[in-house]
Protein backbone atom coordinates (compact mmCIF):
# COMPACT_ATOMS: atom_id res chain seq x y z
CA UNK A 1 0.00 0.00 0.00
CA UNK A 2 1.61 3.22 -1.20
CA UNK A 3 1.64 6.21 1.14
CA UNK A 4 1.10 9.43 -0.80
CA UNK A 5 1.75 13.03 0.27
CA UNK A 6 0.17 15.82 -1.80
CA UNK A 7 0.86 19.56 -1.50
CA UNK A 8 -1.11 22.53 -2.77
CA UNK A 9 1.22 25.42 -2.04
CA UNK A 10 0.75 29.15 -2.33
CA UNK A 11 2.76 32.06 -0.99
CA UNK A 12 0.55 32.40 2.10
CA UNK A 13 -0.17 28.80 3.11
CA UNK A 14 0.37 25.22 2.01
CA UNK A 15 -2.22 22.49 2.38
CA UNK A 16 -0.78 18.97 2.68
CA UNK A 17 -2.82 15.80 2.30
CA UNK A 18 -1.39 12.51 3.56
CA UNK A 19 -3.10 9.47 2.01
CA UNK A 20 -2.64 6.17 3.84
CA UNK A 21 -5.02 3.66 2.25
CA UNK A 22 -8.51 5.11 2.70
CA UNK A 23 -7.39 7.39 5.53
CA UNK A 24 -6.69 11.03 4.84
CA UNK A 25 -4.88 13.52 7.08
CA UNK A 26 -4.70 17.25 6.37
CA UNK A 27 -1.81 19.39 7.59
CA UNK A 28 -1.30 23.12 7.06
CA UNK A 29 2.04 24.93 6.98
CA UNK A 30 3.04 28.42 5.99
CA UNK A 31 3.31 29.13 2.29
CA UNK A 32 6.39 28.16 0.31
CA UNK A 33 7.59 30.56 -2.35
CA UNK A 34 10.90 29.51 -3.91
CA UNK A 35 11.34 33.13 -4.97
CA UNK A 36 11.81 34.10 -1.30
CA UNK A 37 13.04 30.87 0.35
CA UNK A 38 16.16 28.94 -0.64
CA UNK A 39 16.52 25.15 -0.53
CA UNK A 40 17.82 25.04 3.07
CA UNK A 41 15.07 27.37 4.32
CA UNK A 42 12.39 25.27 2.63
CA UNK A 43 13.83 22.10 4.15
CA UNK A 44 13.90 23.69 7.61
CA UNK A 45 10.26 24.72 7.23
CA UNK A 46 9.31 21.18 6.17
CA UNK A 47 11.14 19.60 9.10
CA UNK A 48 9.60 21.91 11.71
CA UNK A 49 6.07 22.50 10.41
CA UNK A 50 5.29 19.33 8.44
CA UNK A 51 7.38 16.30 9.34
CA UNK A 52 6.78 16.54 13.09
CA UNK A 53 3.02 16.47 12.49
CA UNK A 54 3.32 13.35 10.32
CA UNK A 55 4.40 11.27 13.35
CA UNK A 56 7.13 9.20 11.68
CA UNK A 57 4.98 8.30 8.66
CA UNK A 58 7.26 8.19 5.62
CA UNK A 59 5.61 8.76 2.21
CA UNK A 60 6.48 6.64 -0.81
CA UNK A 61 5.46 9.43 -3.22
CA UNK A 62 5.26 13.20 -2.87
CA UNK A 63 3.26 15.27 -5.38
CA UNK A 64 3.95 18.96 -4.91
CA UNK A 65 2.02 21.63 -6.82
CA UNK A 66 3.10 25.15 -6.02
CA UNK A 67 3.53 28.77 -6.84
CA UNK A 68 6.76 29.72 -8.61
CA UNK A 69 7.41 26.19 -9.86
CA UNK A 70 7.06 27.17 -13.51
CA UNK A 71 10.71 28.17 -13.23
CA UNK A 72 13.04 25.17 -13.63
CA UNK A 73 15.43 26.61 -11.05
CA UNK A 74 12.66 27.10 -8.48
CA UNK A 75 11.23 23.64 -9.11
CA UNK A 76 14.70 22.13 -8.63
CA UNK A 77 15.12 23.96 -5.31
CA UNK A 78 11.77 22.70 -3.99
CA UNK A 79 12.52 19.16 -5.18
CA UNK A 80 15.90 19.14 -3.44
CA UNK A 81 14.34 20.32 -0.18
CA UNK A 82 11.65 17.63 -0.37
CA UNK A 83 14.24 14.96 -1.20
CA UNK A 84 16.34 15.92 1.81
CA UNK A 85 13.24 15.76 4.01
CA UNK A 86 11.81 12.52 2.58
CA UNK A 87 14.87 10.63 1.38
CA UNK A 88 13.06 7.40 0.46
CA UNK A 89 10.20 9.02 -1.48
CA UNK A 90 9.79 9.59 -5.21
CA UNK A 91 9.33 13.35 -5.64
CA UNK A 92 7.20 15.10 -8.28
CA UNK A 93 7.14 18.90 -8.46
CA UNK A 94 4.87 20.89 -10.78
CA UNK A 95 3.02 24.19 -11.09
CA UNK A 96 -0.12 25.23 -9.24
CA UNK A 97 -1.80 25.41 -12.66
CA UNK A 98 -1.07 21.71 -13.26
CA UNK A 99 -2.50 20.99 -9.81
CA UNK A 100 -5.66 22.86 -10.76
CA UNK A 101 -5.91 21.01 -14.09
CA UNK A 102 -5.60 17.58 -12.45
CA UNK A 103 -8.05 18.51 -9.69
CA UNK A 104 -10.63 19.83 -12.17
CA UNK A 105 -10.22 17.51 -15.14
CA UNK A 106 -8.60 14.32 -13.81
CA UNK A 107 -7.74 12.30 -16.91
CA UNK A 108 -10.22 14.12 -19.15
CA UNK A 109 -9.66 16.97 -21.61
CA UNK A 110 -10.78 20.44 -20.58
CA UNK A 111 -10.08 24.11 -19.98
CA UNK A 112 -8.80 24.70 -16.44
CA UNK A 113 -9.04 28.20 -14.98
CA UNK A 114 -7.81 29.65 -11.69
CA UNK A 115 -9.75 32.62 -10.34
CA UNK A 116 -8.44 33.54 -6.90
CA UNK A 117 -6.28 36.46 -5.83
CA UNK A 118 -4.80 36.18 -9.32
CA UNK A 119 -5.97 34.36 -12.46
CA UNK A 120 -4.59 31.82 -14.90
CA UNK A 121 -5.87 29.31 -17.45
CA UNK A 122 -4.81 26.46 -19.71
CA UNK A 123 -5.99 23.75 -22.06
CA UNK A 124 -5.27 20.32 -20.52
CA UNK A 125 -5.44 17.21 -22.69
CA UNK A 126 -5.93 14.76 -19.83
CA UNK A 127 -2.21 14.24 -19.30
CA UNK A 128 -0.44 17.55 -19.68
CA UNK A 129 -0.95 21.25 -20.29
CA UNK A 130 -0.93 21.90 -24.03
CA UNK A 131 -1.70 25.63 -24.11
CA UNK A 132 -1.42 28.37 -21.49
CA UNK A 133 -2.69 31.91 -21.95
CA UNK A 134 0.06 34.20 -20.63
CA UNK A 135 -0.35 35.52 -17.11
CA UNK A 136 0.71 39.17 -16.84
CA UNK A 137 0.22 39.73 -13.10
CA UNK A 138 -2.20 42.04 -11.37
CA UNK A 139 -0.91 45.28 -12.93
CA UNK A 140 -1.20 44.26 -16.59
CA UNK A 141 -3.51 41.26 -16.37
CA UNK A 142 -5.16 38.90 -13.86
CA UNK A 143 -8.55 39.54 -15.45
CA UNK A 144 -11.41 38.03 -13.44
CA UNK A 145 -9.31 37.73 -10.29
CA UNK A 146 -9.88 39.09 -6.81
CA UNK A 147 -7.16 41.70 -7.34
CA UNK A 148 -8.76 42.76 -10.63
CA UNK A 149 -12.23 43.13 -9.07
CA UNK A 150 -10.83 44.82 -5.98
CA UNK A 151 -9.05 47.37 -8.16
CA UNK A 152 -12.42 48.23 -9.75
CA UNK A 153 -14.04 48.64 -6.33
CA UNK A 154 -11.29 51.04 -5.27
CA UNK A 155 -11.56 52.96 -8.55
CA UNK A 156 -15.33 53.33 -8.17
CA UNK A 157 -14.79 54.63 -4.65
CA UNK A 158 -11.93 57.04 -5.38
CA UNK A 159 -13.57 58.35 -8.56
CA UNK A 160 -16.84 58.80 -6.62
CA UNK A 161 -18.58 56.58 -9.18
CA UNK A 162 -20.54 54.62 -6.57
CA UNK A 163 -23.98 56.04 -5.82
CA UNK A 164 -24.44 57.69 -2.38
CA UNK A 165 -25.77 54.47 -0.82
CA UNK A 166 -22.70 52.41 -1.85
CA UNK A 167 -20.34 55.25 -0.86
CA UNK A 168 -21.87 55.23 2.62
CA UNK A 169 -21.59 51.44 2.86
CA UNK A 170 -17.96 51.53 1.75
CA UNK A 171 -17.05 54.25 4.25
CA UNK A 172 -18.83 52.44 7.07
CA UNK A 173 -17.04 49.16 6.30
CA UNK A 174 -13.49 50.33 5.63
CA UNK A 175 -13.10 53.74 7.30
CA UNK A 176 -10.22 54.57 4.98
CA UNK A 177 -9.20 57.39 2.66
CA UNK A 178 -7.39 58.10 -0.60
CA UNK A 179 -3.90 58.39 0.94
CA UNK A 180 -4.20 55.12 2.89
CA UNK A 181 -5.35 53.28 -0.21
CA UNK A 182 -2.60 54.71 -2.42
CA UNK A 183 0.04 53.91 0.19
CA UNK A 184 -1.19 50.31 0.44
CA UNK A 185 -1.12 49.89 -3.34
CA UNK A 186 2.11 51.70 -4.21
CA UNK A 187 4.28 51.55 -1.08
CA UNK A 188 3.38 48.43 0.90
CA UNK A 189 4.19 44.79 0.05
CA UNK A 190 1.65 42.44 -1.59
CA UNK A 191 -0.72 45.07 -3.05
CA UNK A 192 -2.50 42.34 -5.05
CA UNK A 193 -3.70 40.72 -1.81
CA UNK A 194 -4.72 44.10 -0.45
CA UNK A 195 -6.85 44.80 -3.51
CA UNK A 196 -8.34 41.28 -3.48
CA UNK A 197 -9.57 41.99 0.05
CA UNK A 198 -12.20 44.34 -1.39
CA UNK A 199 -14.01 41.39 -3.02
CA UNK A 200 -15.83 41.05 0.32
CA UNK A 201 -17.58 44.35 -0.47
CA UNK A 202 -18.87 42.85 -3.72
CA UNK A 203 -20.13 39.71 -1.96
CA UNK A 204 -21.93 41.72 0.72
CA UNK A 205 -23.67 43.98 -1.78
CA UNK A 206 -24.82 41.52 -4.45
CA UNK A 207 -27.91 42.65 -6.32
CA UNK A 208 -26.89 46.30 -6.71
CA UNK A 209 -26.46 47.02 -10.41
CA UNK A 210 -23.04 48.63 -9.96
CA UNK A 211 -21.76 45.64 -8.01
CA UNK A 212 -23.11 43.18 -10.60
CA UNK A 213 -21.52 45.26 -13.37
CA UNK A 214 -18.07 45.03 -11.74
CA UNK A 215 -18.34 41.25 -11.40
CA UNK A 216 -19.69 40.69 -14.92
CA UNK A 217 -17.17 43.07 -16.54
CA UNK A 218 -14.27 41.32 -14.80
CA UNK A 219 -15.42 37.88 -15.96
CA UNK A 220 -16.14 39.17 -19.46
CA UNK A 221 -12.57 40.45 -19.64
CA UNK A 222 -11.30 37.02 -18.54
CA UNK A 223 -13.44 35.18 -21.09
CA UNK A 224 -12.48 37.52 -23.93
CA UNK A 225 -8.73 37.66 -23.20
CA UNK A 226 -8.22 34.03 -22.22
CA UNK A 227 -10.99 31.48 -22.74
CA UNK A 228 -11.78 32.75 -26.24
CA UNK A 229 -8.13 32.23 -27.21
CA UNK A 230 -8.50 28.44 -26.90
CA UNK A 231 -10.37 26.95 -29.85
CA UNK A 232 -10.96 23.92 -27.59
CA UNK A 233 -13.29 26.09 -25.49
CA UNK A 234 -16.09 25.37 -27.94
CA UNK A 235 -15.75 21.57 -27.61
CA UNK A 236 -14.45 21.07 -24.05
CA UNK A 237 -15.89 21.92 -20.61
CA UNK A 238 -14.70 25.14 -18.96
CA UNK A 239 -13.65 24.37 -15.37
CA UNK A 240 -12.86 26.85 -12.60
CA UNK A 241 -11.04 26.74 -9.29
CA UNK A 242 -10.46 29.40 -6.65
CA UNK A 243 -12.32 31.45 -4.06
CA UNK A 244 -13.52 34.07 -6.57
CA UNK A 245 -14.81 31.46 -9.03
CA UNK A 246 -16.59 29.59 -6.24
CA UNK A 247 -18.06 32.76 -4.70
CA UNK A 248 -19.53 33.96 -8.00
CA UNK A 249 -20.27 30.63 -9.70
CA UNK A 250 -23.83 31.80 -10.48
CA UNK A 251 -22.36 34.54 -12.71
CA UNK A 252 -19.98 32.07 -14.37
CA UNK A 253 -22.91 29.75 -15.09
CA UNK A 254 -24.96 32.55 -16.68
CA UNK A 255 -21.98 33.69 -18.71
CA UNK A 256 -21.21 30.22 -20.05
CA UNK A 257 -24.87 29.80 -20.99
CA UNK A 258 -24.98 33.13 -22.81
CA UNK A 259 -21.79 32.31 -24.74
CA UNK A 260 -22.98 28.74 -25.42
CA UNK A 261 -20.01 27.24 -23.58
CA UNK A 262 -20.13 24.13 -21.41
CA UNK A 263 -19.51 24.88 -17.74
CA UNK A 264 -17.62 22.05 -16.03
CA UNK A 265 -16.61 21.84 -12.38
CA UNK A 266 -16.31 24.85 -10.07
CA UNK A 267 -14.19 24.15 -6.97
CA UNK A 268 -13.07 26.37 -4.11
CA UNK A 269 -9.66 24.69 -3.80
CA UNK A 270 -7.88 21.81 -5.54
CA UNK A 271 -7.13 19.39 -2.70
CA UNK A 272 -10.29 17.26 -2.89
CA UNK A 273 -9.77 16.78 -6.61
CA UNK A 274 -6.04 16.08 -6.20
CA UNK A 275 -6.66 13.56 -3.40
CA UNK A 276 -9.16 11.75 -5.60
CA UNK A 277 -6.83 11.84 -8.63
CA UNK A 278 -3.77 10.51 -6.81
CA UNK A 279 -5.76 8.17 -4.60
CA UNK A 280 -7.22 6.43 -7.65
CA UNK A 281 -3.82 6.42 -9.35
CA UNK A 282 -2.16 4.66 -6.38
CA UNK A 283 -4.75 1.87 -6.57
CA UNK A 284 -3.95 1.12 -10.22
Amino acid sequence: MAITLIADSGSTKTEWCLLVGKKRKTIYTQGISPYFLNTDQIQQLLEIELKKKMKDIEPDEVYYYGTGCGSAENAKSVKQALKKTFAKATIFVDTDLMGAAKALCGNEKGIACILGTGSNSCYYNGKKIIKNSPGLGFILGDEGSGAYMGKKVVQYYLYNTFDPDLMDRFNAKYNTNKMEILDAVYKHPLPNRYLAGFVTFLIENRGHFMIENIIEDAFNDFFFNHIYKYRESWTSPINFIGSVAFGFKDVLKEMCNSYELQLGRVLKNPMDGLAKFHGEKSKQ
